[in-house]
């Protein structure tokens, strides 16, 4: 398709950019955990915090924020989303302590969930094309878990307070091309319930990808905040070595995630991914040297991009038609189960540093056991069929009493 067709494309690329800035700010203060832990002289789970408080209120605020981009519109929502992230990752790399830093990391959270709620509806209603707005959305994403690290690593050697002063500068350049660039979709629509949002979670193949997406959240983010900690490794080694995670990460989501889902389905990829992760977590936990640790890292990085390409098109396609209803139940599940990974693993590795590992392997293997019994009916109300479907009848029992007709993923 000829991409001048696209008669808000500007709009497009300023939304996409504000995503690579936002989750290139998730991943800055990978390589910089253990330096803040030894700098301001707190444990391993208590610098977790800076993870945990910023995942909770991300998780919480995406309610409010589905509520009030049905109220004001998207771009005032996305626009105050933006501004509150760049103001609080200024404030951060000024902070004395561990309580200012965590407060300030959830007012990050509370801004991103401003954005992360409304960026994907403004796309997909501005876009022509969806499939290249959507593709060029998860570049974004898949850059910015690539190159975050990287520039928390080589800002961090100076000193850990200057990747949040940059983030923060990158943030509020990001709003003034938000506020110049970015358009509210044509068609306005009606304000969300809340009613609406928890209604979707009458829906069983939903519930059920939820409760798989919840655990899979779990170790993404015990991958993600615990490791830094466990590699044991100076700052720019460590950004190094969650670029490599990142750059499997978007390898799994650009290259071979939705390729692999044409061929076998949506919901067979992830369960390959999930059963891919569930093996990384016993090679992590049984892992003897930093080499054997890093090849690990980016193999998970990989198996997580491939569940990260597939899981948002079945939430959209499994949940309400409604978009914002669909992405607002699915995200406080997908992020509220993230929360407590990262102080939950902190507080086992004063024990041991490979029981978090091992814990995460038996929280994902009850996702296992779920998409094991549910994934025929996953695959039935989003038009696939998994291998052993036709050992089980109610799929096609399920595929006939869906409640509403699967549409577009996005």
């Amino acid at each position: 398709m000829d991409r001048r067709s696209e008669p808000n494309r500007s709009a497009i690329y300023a939304t996409t950019l504000v995503a690579f800035l936002a989750i290139a700010g998730i991943a800055v203060v990978d390589p910089i955990l253990p330096a803040i832990g030894e700098a301001i002289g707190v444990t391993a789970w208590q610098v977790e915090l800076l993870f945990t408080a910023y995942i909770a209120v991300m998780a919480v605020g995406m309610i409010p924020a589905t509520l009030a981009s049905g109220r004001f519109g998207f771009k005032p929502v996305l626009v105050t989303g933006v501004s509150v992230v760049g103001l609080a990752a200024i404030l951060a790399s000024f902070s004395d302590n561990i309580v200012q830093l965590s407060v300030l990391r959830g007012v990050w959270g509370l801004g991103n969930a401003m954005f992360f709620a409304t960026a994907m509806v403004v796309l997909v209603n501005l876009a022509v094309d969806r499939e290249w707005a959507v593709g060029l959305f998860e570049t974004a994403l898949g850059l910015g878990f690539a190159v975050g690290p990287l520039i928390g690593g080589l800002l961090g050697q100076a000193t850990w307070r200057l990747p949040f002063f940059v983030c923060g500068v990158f943030m509020v350049l990001a709003l003034a091309v938000a506020a110049r660039k970015l358009r509210e979709p044509a068609n306005r629509q009606a304000p969300v319930r809340v009613g609406q949002i928890f209604g979707t979670y009458r829906r069983p193949a939903f519930v059920a990808l939820c409760v798989v997406t919840a655990a899979y959240n779990f170790v993404f983010f015990v991958v993600l905040g615990y490791t830094p900690l466990f590699l044991h490794l100076d700052v720019v080694p460590l950004g190094l070595a969650f670029t490599g995670w990142g750059l499997g990460l978007a390898a799994g989501i650009l290259v071979i995630g939705h390729r692999l889902a044409h061929r076998i389905g949506a919901v067979q990829t992830v369960g390959v991914a999930i059963a891919g992760l569930l093996v990384c977590m016993v090679l992590f936990a049984t892992s003897t040297g930093t080499v054997e640790a890093l090849v690990v890292l980016v193999a998970s990085g990989l198996c997580m991009g491939l569940a990260n390409a597939n899981l948002t098109d079945l939430a959209l396609g499994l949940g309400s038609r409604d978009r914002r209803v669909a992405t607002g139940a699915f995200n406080l599940v997908r992020w509220g189960a993230a929360a407590p990974a990262p102080i939950i693993a902190g507080k086992l590795a004063e024990h041991s540093l490979a029981l978090p590992f091992w814990v995460g392997f038996a929280v994902l293997a009850v996702g296992v056991l779920v998409y094991l019994a549910s994934a025929h009916l996953m695959a039935a109300g989003y038009g696939e069929r998994v291998l052993w479907s036709r050992w089980n009848r109610a799929a096609a029992g399920a595929e006939h009493a869906s409640e509403e007709p699967v549409g577009e993923a996005y």
